[in-house]
């Protein structure tokens, strides 16, 4: 993955805002929020060979597909709620970037809830043998 050209994207975006918040504030977080969308994009495109491997190695150790789901998916909670958090910090909402930051964790414990109950499960298992 070549990082450099969302490096520079990143930067004249930012130096576009910069200018436009002086007359516009609205269109500096307009443009903020329009690359980051972007950017996460690309990101997301160009993250399938890491997506490969997790299921690669998720069927080489023969786990079950839940864990290699539940993996994916915490995975882009955390990249979106990210996104969406540092949106709102940058625009000065502070403490709706707090909720959304609590709200990702909440949507990523209830992902890992079919893991808890697997974990459960195998020490249920072992203690009754």
């Amino acid at each position: 993955m070549n990082i450099f050209p969302l490096i520079g994207a990143g930067l004249i975006a930012a130096m576009i805002s910069l200018v436009l918040k002086q007359y516009k504030p609205e269109f500096g977080m307009y443009i903020s929020l329009i690359t980051g969308i972007i950017i996460l994009i690309v990101i997301m495109k160009q993250a399938s060979p890491v997506i490969e491997t997790i299921e690669e190695l998720i069927a080489a150790v023969s786990l079950d597909v839940v864990y290699g789901a539940a993996l994916l998916k915490a995975l882009a909670i955390c990249y979106i709620t990210q996104l969406a958090s540092d949106t709102c910090k940058d625009s000065g909402e502070t403490a709706i970037a707090a909720k959304i930051e609590m709200g990702g964790k909440l949507a990523i414990v209830l992902v890992s809830l079919p893991l808890f109950k697997g974990i459960a499960d195998t020490v249920t298992n072992l203690i009754n043998i």
